[in-house]
C-alpha cells in the first residue's frame, strides 16, 4: 500500500514477514524492531526465537 500505514497484529508470523517494519512487543515495551531479515540475523533475538519455534 502506497502512502498508507497499517498496524497488523499477528500470531501467525508468516503473515508479517514481508512488512516494511516489524515491532516485537514484550511486556508492553518494544523489545525489537526491524525488517524480517534484520531480526532473523540476531541469533539471540526474540523474533528469531519465535520464528524458529513456529517452524
Amino acid at each position: 500500500m502506497v502512502n498508507r500505514s497499517s498496524i497488523v497484529v499477528a500470531h501467525r508470523l508468516p503473515t508479517i514477514q514481508g512488512a516494511d517494519l516489524i515491532a516485537v512487543i514484550k511486556n508492553g515495551v518494544i523489545a525489537e524492531k526491524g525488517k524480517h531479515d534484520e531480526l532473523m540475523s540476531r541469533k539471540d533475538g526474540l523474533y528469531a526465537s519465535l520464528v524458529t519455534l513456529h517452524n
